[in-house]
């Protein structure tokens, strides 16, 4: 049994970790998270009796303490998801992403640096989850991020996570801190907060608001069904090699007003409105993002020869099981502030 410390663990992917965790392994688990207006502790509350599940609200922007907890604690493994991670209010608030993804991220690496000994450095596990967003914008004909690709980060959210990715490859190459990067394409399923893309479409379609999308449309993202991603962190952590990098896609490139339509269609078929014919009606082209990146196409080669990954779960399958989960939880959704 491994004690795993996760940051960020009230997020999206912080908190569907955990159930896989405590759900799929015999690790423990203790949750540091600062509980901020994206925190879900609701999605925890089927593990929060477990005998191996402990909380505690930290800000890891406080060193001091985040490094008693580290000391207190002596985990084995440091799953770090704590992040600002929404592109829009980076662009209005730039300043909270600079201090959470890379003060933060700071924080923890220079905590273990200081408390981890040689022995630990061989043992344990540093695991940095981060995005495709750092590597830039890809044309449409061209080939897929790979692990080597140049970093070329647009908005002040992917800036502040390259720079927090380049600080836990200067603590790897530096200090010997057991670092491992993970490099993730866009993230969707049950729980995600209602500020990203799918659970906003979803939330404005049940209650009959314009559906708005940024500039064409054509924008195209790789989705990653969240359990797949849950699922190859604990490989990574249980597999994974100190000072490699990988990337984590779900091989379903598909452009935002595709994707938009597709669940539309499915609500169509799952929650059909008396109001309109289809809720595709309601979609409203809307004035585009400042730097918003062309395409995102991880190459996730390398985690699937390596570690024997393969995402399960496809984008039909993964936006049905999405829906439905919204459409089964309405209330939950409206009481969230977009």
């Amino acid at each position: 049994m491994s004690k795993i410390l996760v940051t960020g663990g009230l997020g999206f992917i912080g908190s569907t970790a955990i159930k896989m965790i405590l759900s799929k392994t015999h690790d423990e688990v203790l949750n540091i998270d600062k509980h901020s207006y994206a925190s879900m502790p609701e999605a925890l509350d089927l593990v929060e009796s477990s005998s191996r599940y402990s909380f505690l609200k930290i800000d890891i922007g406080q060193y001091e303490l985040t490094k008693k907890v580290i000391a207190d604690y002596v985990p084995d493994v440091i799953l770090h998801l704590a992040a600002e991670s929404h592109v829009d209010n980076s662009i209005n608030s730039p300043k909270e992403f600079i201090e959470s993804n890379i003060i933060g991220t700071y924080n923890l690496l220079q905590a273990t640096n200081e408390l981890w000994t040689d022995k630990d450095r061989l043992n344990k596990k540093f695991i940095h989850v981060s995005t495709d967003e750092v590597y830039g914008s890809l044309e449409q004909n061209e080939a897929p991020f790979t692990e080597s690709a140049k970093y070329s980060p647009n908005s002040p959210y992917s800036a502040s996570k390259a720079s927090s990715d380049m600080l836990a490859r200067a603590w790897y190459k530096t200090f010997g801190i057991p670092v491992i990067i993970t490099n993730c394409s866009n993230n969707y399923g049950p729980w995600q907060f209602p500020e990203k893309l799918i659970p906003v479409v979803i939330k404005k379609a049940l209650n009959h608001e314009k559906i708005p999308i940024y500039g064409d449309g054509l924008n195209i993202r790789d989705w990653l069904f969240v359990e797949d991603h849950a699922a190859a962190l604990i490989n990574i952590y249980q597999n994974g090699e100190a000072g490699e990098k990988y990337n984590i896609g779900g091989n379903n490139e598909i452009s935002n007003l595709d994707l938009v339509e597709k669940i539309c269609a499915i609500l169509d078929e799952v929650s059909p409105s008396m109001n309109i014919p289809k809720y595709s009606q309601l979609i409203s082209f809307v004035r585009d993002r400042p730097g918003h990146d062309v395409r995102y196409a991880i190459d996730a080669t390398k985690i699937a020869k390596e570690l024997n990954f393969i995402p399960s779960i496809e984008i039909d399958a993964g936006l049905m099981k999405t829906v439905q989960w919204y459409v089964k939880n309405k209330d939950w959704l409206n009481q969230k502030s977009s």
